[in-house]
């Protein structure tokens, strides 16, 4: 779909647009009005109020809804059924307790945020979190207090990967646009993202978690010993050689994660180098692993070996690892629902033209070019939501100034970090992945600006001071 062409001036969609979220928060929060309904309700009142044709307006929410859930619903779906798995196989636990036996229990969540780090590298951020949640609940569970302690460092750590690495579709895309090289673009980002994690992430994290206690959530995944057997039933089950109850070897749990790893890299690095012109586009052999290698695809796949290696084996019978897998499904419909539903808010901010009226307002703001890709892409993300989008659109406005500075590729990498930072700070009501984040650790809205907004503008602040600080000396 195309953006309308704008009723009003830029000040006045802005004015909506602060309206709109303004009006969210006080249904959900204050008339405590479920959370989908009110997203709904607002994207139809703000659709109206920016002038779209009232013919278009359910077209343009489907749209925004439907292609929010199209790309949600399948990786959360395949990843709670594996994340049911791993918890009631007790793959989970195995593997927390290895990361634990490494680190000490005093840096549990250093060590879930060095993996979420490797893990992040080549899985987007939503992918990466569905994979990864049954290890930072059952972590939390073993160690007690605010979930926040556990789930910020690996969710941050997906989430720094995500904006600011190749071959993750945002970075790429700005590098591209401003005739940037990827590989220097992935050699500059990694480390800038690393460090932006360790000082813009961690200490938040550990400052939010001891003032702010949000307990467990066991919604998605319940208690152990409801499911695959327990008790005496599985005393029976072992005598009559009909499952095992011990838990998978550490080893078997790490091949099973690193299924979608290694499948979501062929996509990754083969869009990349087609990208790059490095490969020819449609070879059959690079299409058939970058099949494979499809974000759902790959998860269904992990899915089937997970049934073969932690469920089946455990089970008395295939049917009662169907009903494992069909209770899992349940708790989730919420969360899908809510995701897509914010995502139909930020597709009608994005079609009204707000972003567009605010692009042409900013884009020659006569300081450094660093800080104005920073501040455009800043607020470009608060107003219409995506981080992708913030990314490719700021990273098209400074492109003629770009070109005309003729910048190396070091510093173009580094202006495609600036971007990326204002694309991560400030997530908020409009944007999928705040839904995500709210509902699987549990936490109302107010709880998730409080924290996930905060700890994902620190982020984003710490990997811009770094790229304007090296910005400075080259």
């Amino acid at each position: 779909m195309e953006a309308i062409e704008p009723a009003y001036g830029t000040a006045t969609l802005l004015l909506i647009a602060a309206g709109a979220v303004a009006l969210l928060l006080f249904l959900i929060m204050k008339v405590k009005l479920h959370a989908f309904v009110s997203l709904v309700l607002v994207s139809v009142v703000t659709a109206v109020a920016v002038g779209f044709p009232l013919a278009d307006i359910p077209n343009v929410l489907k749209f925004g809804f439907g292609d929010t859930i199209g790309s949600v619903a399948l990786l959360v779906a395949f990843g709670v059924m594996l994340g049911r798995l791993l918890e009631l196989s007790g793959g989970a636990q195995v593997l927390a307790d290895t990361l634990i036996g490494r680190f000490g229990e005093k840096r549990a969540p250093l060590a879930l945020g060095v993996a979420a780090l490797l893990f992040g590298l080549p899985i987007f951020f939503d992918a990466g979190l569905v994979v990864f949640l049954p290890i930072i609940l059952t972590v939390a569970r073993r160690f007690g207090g605010s979930v926040l302690l556990y789930a910020l460092p690996a969710a941050g750590a997906f989430a720094a990967m995500h904006a600011i690495v190749p071959p993750h579709p945002g970075p790429v895309a700005a590098a591209e646009v401003l005739g940037g090289n990827i590989g220097v673009t992935m050699v500059v980002g990694i480390p800038i993202a690393v460090v932006a994690w360790y000082v813009g992430v961690m200490p938040v994290s550990r400052f939010l978690g001891a003032r702010i206690h949000v307990p467990v959530p066991d919604a998605l995944f319940g208690e152990v010993k409801d499911a695959l057997g327990n008790g005496a039933k599985d005393k029976d089950k072992k005598d009559k050689g009909e499952g095992d109850r011990k838990p998978p070897a550490f080893s078997t749990v790490l091949l099973l994660l690193l299924v979608p790893l290694v499948l979501i890299s062929f996509n990754t690095v083969l869009n990349t180098l087609v990208t790059a012109g490095a490969l020819d586009e449609g070879q059959g052999w690079v299409e058939f692993l970058r099949l494979l290698g499809n974000t759902p695809v790959a998860l269904l796949i992990t899915v089937i070996a997970a049934i073969a290696f932690l469920g089946y084996p455990r089970a008395s019978s295939m049917s009662q690892v169907t009903k494992t897998l069909d209770d899992a499904l349940g708790p989730i419909c919420s969360i899908i629902l809510i995701t897509g539903a914010g995502g139909m808010f930020g597709g009608v901010l994005k079609f009204s033209g707000i972003g567009a009226a605010l692009s042409g307002s900013l884009s020659d703001l006569g300081m450094p070019l660093i800080v104005q890709a920073f501040i455009i892409a800043t607020l470009l993300r608060v107003a219409q939501g995506s981080a992708t989008v913030a990314l490719t659109t700021a990273s098209g406005l400074i492109a003629t100034s770009v070109a005309e500075a003729d910048l190396g590729d070091f510093q173009i990498a580094l202006l495609v970090v600036a971007i990326a930072a204002g694309a991560t700070v400030l997530s908020h009501v409009n944007d999928s992945g705040f839904w995500l984040v709210s509902r699987f650790f549990g936490m109302d809205e107010k709880t998730t600006l409080k924290t996930w907004t905060v700890m994902e503008t620190t982020l984003g602040v710490s990997a811009f001071l770094i790229a304007l600080g090296l910005w400075a000396v080259v």
